[in-house]
């Protein structure tokens, strides 16, 4: 029985050990161990024949699909690198520099996203092959766009052939995160981090084979990759995948029909089923959904206690906030079934470390807050080819700066206060935005908001919040505001409160504060403007 050291070995083993155990259910296929061992081998001789070879990269773009996990497995085998890419993106010259910077030999995605691709394929030099997951047309296809099916089939299926020494050490996966300013920054992990990340979870949350999991988030994210794909690979359970959030009625049908018991998801998602449980209710007696599911669990932002609430009271299942980063594989810390904190992220999970330093790494006490800092097996070895980033990240000890700004109780539970890049200075006080969101998100009439600082005379920063209504309840500017005067201190109430139709996010409903802060940029421009032709105007 091979030891653990990277993700195919990891298939491996329990492919061996179930072989006819469900692997994949798909609304499109469902793949034994032994189904999706085989694929995975043919996927490994396809990627062999178009040249691809240890440390070589392969980028991946497509929706949640067996061929999204297939070729990350192919390529770990191998030895080579899987780079997902968030399919969202489609601004050309985003694609062109992580294409360019990762060294991409290739790239598998499907039809939606061909395109840009297409473009770049004369302009990369380090770009060979393009393959697509579905049936195209000819004028595609004799475009040097390949078929992924059609190769499988011409593949020369040994599962003895092409194996490479790999090592747990291995870089497995580079994924970009999306900066707040200039080019996104690719994260480099190991087998060894992600490996080691899906058994600590396992360990916290006493996983079993009989769980079977819900892959709803998108895949290119280590949150989705992490716990929905490896660890119950690790595990041998069953992964059911859906590409689409909306609309619901597919993805609860699946969970019905193939039983769910754990659910992976970011506050969004569960804000919007608490709320519209009435609505769903035909799933839930059709098909007994949420009867099965035994636990959910939320990441990739923070989880109002509101939805907490809200979800644990209409659902009935325990809903269970962690914490981590791209950076730690990358769960750090979670709240556990029976032991949690609700306003908390839990307690560090086996394989990591956490403490909190001030400004001059100094660590605090508890109580205090600070930067956050983790160590441990599930730490990035770094940003791939740049190592100035890198080197700003570590403390001279070895820690991880992840940017985040929290504290830990007496009894180990960490919170989060909010990120230190946007922290606000209020008079020389600290504002930390996401407390004066929390306590706007219990106005009846807001259904989200986002507080950012915008610049202001002298150094200072004022606080605006940009509302989302709920249109059941409207309001107005001054209730808002009457509202903040009596629920905030002085120093963390908005100077500006502005209402909008919706906020900006990415895939993984993160809102995008940088277009706030833009946003409002363009706002104080187009003021400056209108005051300068108004005093040209009055003067002529």
């Amino acid at each position: 029985m091979p030891d653990l050291k990277t993700l195919y070995s990891a298939l491996i083993q329990t492919a061996s050990n179930e072989p006819e155990r469900t692997a994949l259910a798909s609304p499109k296929a469902t793949l034994s161990y032994h189904s999706f061992l085989m694929d995975v081998d043919r996927a490994v001789d396809m990627l062999w024949f178009l040249g691809v070879r240890k440390n070589d990269k392969v980028a991946i773009a497509l929706r949640n699909s067996p061929e999204f996990i297939i070729t990350c497995l192919a390529l770990s085998k191998i030895g080579a690198i899987a780079v997902p890419i968030n399919f969202l993106i489609s601004k050309t010259d985003e694609l062109e520099f992580i294409l360019s910077h990762s060294g991409s030999k290739g790239v598998v995605t499907q039809k939606e996203f061909l395109a840009p691709y297409k473009k770049l394929k004369g302009k990369i030099d380090s770009l060979e092959f393009i393959i697509s997951v579905d049936a195209l047309p000819d004028a595609d296809l004799n475009n040097d766009v390949l078929n992924f099916r059609k190769l499988l089939k011409k593949t020369s299926y040994n599962p003895e052939a092409h194996n490479q020494h790999v090592l747990e050490t291995d870089i497995v996966g580079i994924f970009y995160t999306s900066g707040t300013t200039g080019n996104p920054k690719g994260v480099m992990l190991t087998n060894g981090n992600i490996i080691s990340n899906a058994l600590s979870c396992i360990s916290a949350l006493n996983l079993t084979a009989d769980d079977v999991f819900l892959c709803i988030l998108p895949m290119f994210h280590t949150f989705s990759f992490t716990s929905t794909v490896i660890l119950p690979i690790l595990l041998g359970s069953k992964i059911v995948l859906t590409s689409h959030i909306a609309p619901a009625a597919p993805w609860l049908n699946m969970m019905g029909r193939e039983k769910v018991t754990v659910v992976a998801g970011v506050p969004q998602l569960f804000g919007v089923l608490s709320k519209e449980a009435k609505g769903l209710k035909k799933y839930f007696l059709q098909y007994w959904a949420f009867r099965k599911v035994r636990l959910c669990m939320s990441g990739a932002a923070p989880l109002p206690e509101s939805v907490v609430t809200n979800f644990e009271k209409k659902i009935r299942v325990p809903l269970l906030e962690g914490y981590g980063l791209t950076e730690t594989s990358p769960v750090v810390t979670i709240n556990k079934l029976g032991a949690r904190k609700i306003g908390s992220v839990g307690k560090t999970i086996s394989n990591a470390q956490v403490k909190i330093i001030d400004e001059k790494l100094n660590t605090l006490n508890c109580n205090q807050e600070g930067e956050i800092c983790v160590k441990g097996v599930c730490v990035t070895q770094g940003y791939f080819k740049d190592k100035k980033s890198t080197e700003e990240s570590f403390t001279p000890d070895g820690w991880f700066k992840t940017g985040d700004i929290g504290m830990l109780d007496d009894n180990g539970y960490l919170r989060i206060c909010d990120r230190k890049k946007d922290m606000i200075i209020n008079k020389g006080l600290k504002v930390f935005p996401l407390q004066v969101e929390s306590v706007f998100l219990k106005h009846r009439s807001v259904e989200e908001c986002a507080v950012i600082g915008v610049p202001h005379k002298d150094g200072e920063e004022l606080i605006k919040c940009f509302c989302v209504l709920n249109k059941d309840f409207p309001t107005d500017k001054s209730d808002l505001m009457k509202f903040a005067r009596e629920h905030l201190d002085a120093y963390k109430r908005p100077r500006e409160i502005e209402i909008i139709d919706f906020l900006p996010k990415n895939a993984l409903n993160k809102v995008l504060k940088r277009h706030l802060r833009q946003k409002h940029m363009e706002q104080v421009e187009k003021k400056r403007r209108s005051h300068d032709n108004a005093v040209v105007a009055g003067k002529l």
